[in-house]
């Protein structure tokens, strides 16, 4: 809240407002003022600091806004379905709640910040203002088996939208990393509830979380991340972003069993995970292998010390040279 108190003063004043000035208007300290004016920069707003005359906020940046994201997608099928927080626990969290409530294929979560964003094998995932945070709310109604391809399909939606958005080019570490230059810049969460009566997929909740316009990282990931805006040297339209993973995760819902084929084509182009040295973590073990191969469902073939050969579909796998494994 403190942040947000800050912001309005900013934004009601033409000319710099000492620390001083705002501490005595907020009733809080200068540490306090110090911190939030950090936090703000971090999102990307623009505020320059000046000795003994204090802050000045000279441009704000572009904030997620349903109208802006309308104007990119005129009569989308999805865009009733979409839904915008400042602040959420998890946008996953939420979705798979309101799943479970009945809401349909298409909807769309969308967030500023999580404050417990939760990543792959019950990891927390880092939300920092800046980042684009999504989840989308899919109904396949099909054999779980059928859909062993859709989180690398995810993966190929989200790579194709950061590239129609700022000319990135991301590559793919197996299953669904986004990296740049072998930093992260993107994760995937998916999640799948089933109709045991059915026994098909009832939702599938995809989660992504895209480093966009933050200046700085969390200390934690810095040295294994990178962002959109230093890849680009600017900030980029977060809102035009989430317009195009709308537009790629339809496709997605429309054409993931129709286009198999063509999705897997796509992973196995942009996928860098092949031809590398590997640590497998599943259940508590650590075994290593020489990754050779994308399976017929994107499962990941690997050669093991003793020459045997062996199909991946779940659990971690770390390449040599990445996210800070060197053995």
């Amino acid at each position: 809240m403190t942040t947000e108190e800050v912001l309005k003063l900013l934004q009601a004043s033409p000319a710099h407002i000492s620390g001083e000035q705002i501490s005595k208007s907020l009733n809080i300290s200068r540490a306090a003022v110090w911190k939030a004016v950090k936090q703000l920069q971090q999102a990307g707003y623009e505020i320059e600091a000046a000795p003994r005359r204090g802050y000045r906020l000279a441009s704000v940046p572009d904030r997620l806004d349903a109208a802006k994201i309308a104007a990119c997608l005129p009569d989308h099928p999805w865009l009733p379905n979409l839904q915008i927080f400042e602040e959420i626990g998890s946008t996953n969290t939420y979705a798979k709640q309101l799943a479970a409530e009945g809401a349909p294929g298409g909807t769309v979560i969308l967030a500023e910040r999580q404050t417990a964003g939760r990543g792959r094998l019950g990891r927390s995932f880092c939300s920092e203002p800046g980042g684009l945070y999504m989840s989308v709310i899919l109904r396949p109604s099909e054999k779980p088996e059928s859909l062993m391809h859709l989180t690398a399909a995810a993966a190929v939606a989200a790579m194709r939208a950061v590239e129609e958005s700022c000319g990135v080019k991301a590559d793919i570490k197996w299953t669904n990393d986004l990296v740049v230059g072998r930093r992260k810049l993107c994760g995937i969460l998916t999640e799948l509830s089933m109709d045991f009566d059915t026994r098909l997929v009832d939702a599938v909740i995809v989660g992504i979380g895209i480093n966009c316009n933050q200046t700085s990282l969390d200390p934690a990931i810095s040295d294994m991340a990178t962002t959109l805006r230093h890849e680009t040297g600017a900030a980029v339209d977060r809102n035009l972003l989430a317009a195009n993973l709308v537009c790629a995760f339809y496709a997605l819902s429309e054409t993931l069993l129709s286009q198999k084929e063509n999705w897997l084509r796509r992973f196995r182009e942009r996928c860098i995970t092949p031809g590398q040295d590997v640590m497998l973590l599943r259940g508590g073990e650590v075994r290593y292998a020489h990754a050779e191969a994308i399976g017929p469902d994107a499962e990941l073939i690997v050669r093991l010390p003793d020459g045997s050969a062996e199909s991946i579909a779940s659990g971690e796998v770390s390449v040599r040279g990445m996210y800070g494994y060197t053995n």
